[in-house]
Order: C-alpha cells, then sequence, then structure tokens
C-alpha cells in the first residue's frame, strides 16, 4: 500500500494560492499539510488562520495542520473551526500532552503529536495508544528546503516497533527534506505519510511529483 502524500502550501506561491491548490485537488494528494509557525516556538512566521479558513473553502483533501507554535491548547478549537481534520502538536511545546490530546479529539480532529529532530522516541511510550499519527520532523523546524537529516531512518524504525506493539493504527507522517531517495527510504523504514514542499512547488510539474511520491 502506497504512502499517503500531504504537499506543504509552505512552499506553495503564494501570489497564487488558490492555483495550487486546484492543483492538489486535481493531484494524487491525500492531504494538504499547513506549518503554522509562531515566530516563538521556532526562529519563523509563516501563516495562521484566516489562510486555512480560506484554502478550506476550495479544498477537496483533508488539511493537516502541523502547529509549531507555544501554548496550543488556546487554538484548538479556532483550526478545528477553520477547517482542520488532523492536528498536530509539539511534544516539546505541551507541559499536558495528554491533555492537549484529548481536547484535539473531542472536537472530532485525528490527534497527532510531532518530536523534533533531537527529541528521542521513547518520550511517546505513555502517550502512543492515545494517538492517531506521530510527526517526526526530518529537519529542524522554522524553514523550508533544508537538508534532510539521516538519523531519521532510525527514528522511524524505532517509532514503527512502538507502533506496532501499542496502537498498530496509529500513522508515521515525516515533514522535512522529502524527495523520491528518502521517501522510499522511510517507507521502507516503516512511514506510511509524506509531507512535500519545496521537492513539490520548485518541479515545473508538481502533479507528476506527487504521482511519484505515491508509486514509492
Amino acid at each position: 500500500m502506497s504512502a499517503l502524500v500531504a504537499p506543504s502550501i509552505l512552499s506553495a506561491d503564494f501570489n497564487h494560492l488558490g492555483k495550487d491548490i486546484e492543483m492538489i485537488n486535481r493531484s494524487e494528494a491525500d492531504l494538504i499539510h499547513f506549518d503554522v509557525m509562531d515566530g516563538v516556538f521556532v526562529p519563523n512566521i509563516s501563516f495562521g488562520l484566516p489562510v486555512i479558513q480560506h484554502v478550506n473553502k476550495i479544498a477537496q483533501k483533508p488539511l493537516d495542520v502541523h502547529l509549531m507554535i507555544v501554548n496550543p491548547d488556546h487554538f484548538i478549537e479556532p483550526f478545528f473551526k477553520a477547517g482542520a481534520s488532523i492536528l498536530t502538536v509539539h511534544y516539546e511545546a505541551c507541559p499536558h500532552l495528554h491533555r492537549t490530546i484529548q481536547l484535539i479529539k473531542s472536537f472530532g480532529m485525528e490527534a497527532s503529536v510531532s518530536l523534533n529532530p533531537h527529541t528521542p522516541v521513547a518520550v511517546l511510550e505513555d502517550i502512543i495508544e492515545d494517538l492517531d499519527m506521530v510527526l517526526l520532523m526530518s529537519v529542524n523546524p522554522g524553514f523550508g528546503g533544508q537538508q534532510f537529516i539521516e538519523n531519521t531512518y532510525k527514528k522511524v524504525s524505532q517509532l514503527r516497533a512502538l507502533i506496532d506493539s501499542k496502537n498498530p493504527n496509529c500513522k508515521i507522517e515525516i515533514d522535512g527534506g522529502v524527495n523520491f531517495e528518502t521517501g522510499k527510504k522511510l517507507i521502507d523504514a516503516g512511514a506510511n505519510v509524506l509531507v512535500a514542499g519545496s521537492f513539490v512547488f520548485n518541479d515545473k510539474n508538481p502533479e507528476e511529483i506527487i504521482s511519484g511520491l505515491k508509486a514509492l
């Protein structure tokens, strides 16, 4: 079974965002990925609720929203109302992670937790059974187009073992440096959702890139 593909609009052309969303709608993509950055948790500011609200009006794929922000609990309901189907919070930003996950689920969204590259998989052992997805950052969060961190393959294998033993339905998503080469290795290691930003949108035929990722 092929992996799910989630083009990240962080790398889209914001002068023609509607056109890029229509391209995703036509493509074989499964999700539309949003990297929401606050300039505090990560050293960059991207976009917020208004962009997601407007995309939701024309999107034909579920919205996969990744909150790289401090105090994410304050924004769970607003992002649900904006159209999020999957909501990811960072382990490093949530001192009461179980409460945060339960709040996400209370709105009917899939609940996901992200780990930064330096955070070990083992920290999820006591929460993994409550999760619908885990997002492993394969670059340091904050900017698109970064070089893939090779240690990610080992982390995917470790996470796959934990999930298979405690919550086989939980998905593994990878964000950062995904291309045909890294994507195939990630799938072989146990990942099943690939986020791709610059690799998709910097190509002259992004639909073919999405199809190629689906074929891995």
